[in-house]
C-alpha cells in the first residue's frame, strides 16, 4: 500500500531552505525516534517510511532540484521513451501514476527502485537498478567505545560523547551499566544503499579500574584497612562506599581476608536493586614505633600464649 503523499520538507520539519546538513540532521533525529526496532507504537513504522522517502529525495541535489520545481509531481520530468515496449505492455498500477521508466542508460530504473522503496520502507525486497535487481540495504552498524569511571556507571545520567570527525552526540547511560555492555544509537551509523535505512551507532562501554573498588556482577570489593588492637579487640571503623561514607563494625579476633557484607552498598541492578558492597579485612602495622608503642608490644610478645603459624 503506497505511502499518502505528504510535503517533504514538512515530513522532516525543515525549511524549504535548509541546508544539506540541517536535512540530514532532522532525518536522523526521526529516524531514531520512529525506527521499527525501538519504537513499538502503531503508526511509528509508517512514519519512518514516510521520513525515508523524503529524506531519498531532499538529500540529493538533483532530485531536490526537480521537487522544489514540480511538487509532487517531479517524477514526471524523466525520460518515458520505450517503456511499454520494453515493460511488455506493463501499464503503472494505481498509486503509480507518477513513475517514467526508461530504459537507455538505466537511468529512470533508479528512480523506480527509490518510489518503491520510499513506499514500502527499508523492508522491501528487491528494486530495479541498472537493468537488473538490487536489494535495498540498510547501512553498516558503526563501533565506537564510551569509557566511564566506576562512579559514572553506577550512577548514569547524560553524557556528550565526541568522536572523531568532531561529531558530538547526547547519550543517555542507564544507571548500574556493566563493562563491555553496548548503547545503541538509532541513526547514527552509516548511510544505506538502494534506499535503504541508516545503520546505528554502537556504543560499547568501558569501565576504567578503579582505585578503590573491584566490580564482580553486581557486587563491589574493597579493602578494609585495621589495627592488630582493632583487630583483636573488635571496632567499629568508618569504609568509604562508592556513594558516601558508612561505619562497619569489625568482629573481635578479625584475621586479614576476613570479609565483611554492607547489604546493598554495590552496583545498581536493572531490576531496582543493588548489589552488595564487600569489605575485606587488612590488618596494618606501624612502621616507626613509638617508645610507649613498642613496650606495649614487647609486654604483649612476653604474656601472650598465640601461635599464629599454629593457629592456636
Amino acid at each position: 500500500m503506497p505511502v499518502a503523499y505528504r510535503d517533504y520538507y514538512e515530513a522532516l520539519g525543515v525549511p524549504r531552505g535548509a541546508s544539506s546538513e540541517e536535512i540530514r540532521a532532522a532525518y536522523r533525529k526521526l529516524a531514531r525516534e520512529y525506527h521499527p526496532d525501538v519504537n513499538k507504537d502503531p503508526g511509528a513504522e509508517e512514519r519512518f517510511k514516510e521520513v525515508s522517502e523524503a529524506y531519498e529525495v531532499l538529500r540529493d541535489p538533483e532530485k531536490r532540484e526537480r521537487y522544489d520545481r514540480l511538487g509532487s509531481n517531479w517524477r514526471a520530468g524523466d525520460d518515458v521513451s520505450g517503456a511499454a515496449s520494453g515493460f511488455g505492455g506493463f501499464q503503472p498500477g494505481e498509486g503509480y501514476e507518477d513513475v517514467r521508466v526508461s530504459f537507455g542508460d538505466g537511468a529512470g530504473f533508479g528512480d523506480f527502485s527509490d518510489l518503491f522503496e520510499g513506499l514500502f520502507g527499508a523492508r522491501a525486497g528487491r528494486g530495479f537498478a541498472g537493468g537488473g535487481f538490487a536489494r535495498a540495504r540498510r547501512g553498516a552498524d558503526v563501533e565506537a567505545e564510551l569509557e566511564l569511571s566506576l562512579e559514572e556507571a553506577a550512577a548514569g545520567g547524560h553524557r556528550w560523547v565526541a568522536l572523531p570527525g568532531g561529531r558530538s552526540y547526547e547519550v543517555t547511560v542507564p544507571p548500574g551499566v556493566r563493562d563491555g555492555q553496548r548503547i545503541r544509537l538509532a541513526g547514527e551509523g552509516r548511510e544505506g544503499s538502494g534506499g535503504g535505512p541508516v545503520g546505528d551507532l554502537l556504543l560499547r562501554v568501558r569501565i576504567r579500574p578503579h582505585p578503590r573498588f573491584r566490580l564482580e556482577g553486581d557486587d563491589l570489593y574493597t579493602d578494609l584497612p585495621v589495627s592488630p588492637w582493632e583487630a583483636a579487640l573488635g571496632a567499629t571503623v568508618d569504609l568509604e562506599t562508592l556513594e558516601g561514607r558508612a561505619q562497619v563494625k569489625v568482629p573481635g579476633g578479625s584475621s586479614c581476608g576476613r570479609r565483611l557484607r554492607l547489604r546493598g552498598e554495590g552496583m545498581p541492578r536493572t531490576d531496582g536493586g543493588h548489589g552488595d558492597l564487600y569489605a575485606e579485612v587488612r590488618i596494618l602495622v606501624p612502621k616507626k614505633l613509638s617508645r610507649a608503642e613498642r613496650k606495649a608490644f614487647e609486654q604483649l610478645a612476653e604474656t601472650s600464649k598465640f601461635d599464629p603459624r599454629s593457629g592456636r
